[in-house]
């Protein structure tokens, strides 16, 4: 049976159907047609193609309802199958079915996705509405060639720190599997033939790239940075430790800095600070402390980068004396020369915190920490973020 796959292209779940593609042309070449659509080219797409289609949707919590509503304008359609994946659906699968999905997918897609595919191109349809994902090493090329779409490379996938508000642990394992140099150069240099400039890469820590525990491996981020600069260099820039990836403050040494300058274009690495009381990094399942933080913001800055550290407030637990050692935190940072990037907490279905709720900020420090946002001291959508979750 011919079958067409459309995706749901938006930003930023885009990234997961890259590497699905990949793994579909690697395993099942041509017989299938796939097809990218923006939430508005959607139904017109739909309706365009002929057969049967299978329309995939990945999505985070925050984006529940708008979905939601996408597909009930699309659910009447005949010949289309409605599957789901991504942060919100692996963490809430029954609830995404109850959205109008007809299949599920939670964890690792690629090949549970593959084995689904192939027995709907025979003419099954699945009984199991809900499909557990399969763990897969990061061997396979992470683009599609033929389909030539592109997202940061993924270089790591799980995270043995089992944070509680945070999906990675929960959703890949609790090990950390690394894509090997050979298969990143590979893509790298697929990317800038393409006309592509900047390299970007994907990793819950980029610092722990090739490490098996909880100690960095130098030799093994010397190889990956250094075989991509021979390739890069004359021809565009590579980003690492920086937006979409972050580092652990633990992780962070004077040769792995001075490796990010050497090699790449980033003017900042990201620190995933969280919070400044120590007693909330335990309750939270961080693998660090206070003192991490400053002396990975030390490292960073006194090498000339810029330190971007992350900070969440409204944790689960969190008392005002809590609230106000992570501001502390945040200004002696920011007199350091660092700059926040500010969240505010947002339970994520399959954590341990799922069912947490935040707790509100005191008038007087949401004051304090507009204060410093007016100063450009502070950055990121923790309003946004703060009104969704109260």
């Amino acid at each position: 049976m011919k079958l067409s796959v459309i995706w749901r292209y938006e930003y930023p779940s885009r990234y997961a159907f890259v590497a699905l593609s990949a793994y579909m042309e690697q395993e099942l070449g041509e017989d299938i047609d796939v097809f990218y659509a923006s939430a508005d080219e959607l139904p017109s797409l739909i309706s365009s193609i002929p057969g049967l289609k299978l329309i995939g949707f990945s999505f985070y919590s925050h984006e529940k309802e708008k979905i939601k509503k996408e597909v009930e304008r699309i659910k009447k359609t005949e010949n289309i199958i409605l599957i789901a994946g991504g942060p919100h659906p692996s963490g809430d699968p029954y609830g995404t079915l109850r959205m109008g999905f007809d299949y599920v997918f939670f964890g690792e897609g690629e090949v549970s996705f593959v084995s689904f595919l192939r027995r709907i191109m025979k003419g099954e349809r699945p009984g199991e509405k809900i499909i557990k994902g399969e763990k897969i090493g990061l061997d396979f090329f992470p683009f599609p060639r033929k389909k030539r779409r592109f997202s940061p490379i993924e270089i790591t996938r799980g995270c043995p720190s089992g944070c509680f508000f945070c999906q990675t642990s929960y959703l890949f394992g609790k090990k950390f599997r690394h894509r090997p140099v050979e298969v990143v150069k590979e893509a790298v240099k697929f990317a800038l033939d393409a006309g592509l400039k900047d390299m970007r890469f994907i990793s819950p820590n980029s610092f722990a790239y090739g490490s098996e525990g909880k100690t960095p491996k130098p030799d093994a981020i010397y190889s990956l940075l250094s075989s991509i600069h021979e390739l890069v260099h004359a021809r565009g820039r590579i980003f690492f430790g920086s937006f979409p990836s972050e580092v652990g403050p633990e992780w962070v040494t004077p040769e792995l800095v001075s490796m990010v300058k050497k090699f790449c274009s980033n003017d900042n690495l990201v620190i995933g600070a969280q919070s400044g009381s120590e007693r909330i990094l335990k309750a939270i399942h961080r693998s660090h402390g206070v003192q991490e933080i400053y002396r990975a913001a030390e490292c960073v800055l006194s090498q000339g980068l810029r330190a971007y550290v992350d900070i969440i407030f409204g944790l689960p637990g969190e008392t005002e004396e809590d609230m106000y050692e992570t501001f502390k935190l945040m200004e002696n940072l920011i007199k350091m020369g660092a700059r926040i990037h500010a969240h505010y907490f947002m339970p994520l279905p399959g954590t341990p915190f799922a069912r947490k709720k935040p707790v509100p900020l005191p008038p007087s420090l949401l004051k304090d920490i507009r204060r410093l946002v007016s100063k450009g001291k502070v950055f990121g959508d923790w309003e946004k973020q703060m009104h969704y979750s109260l």
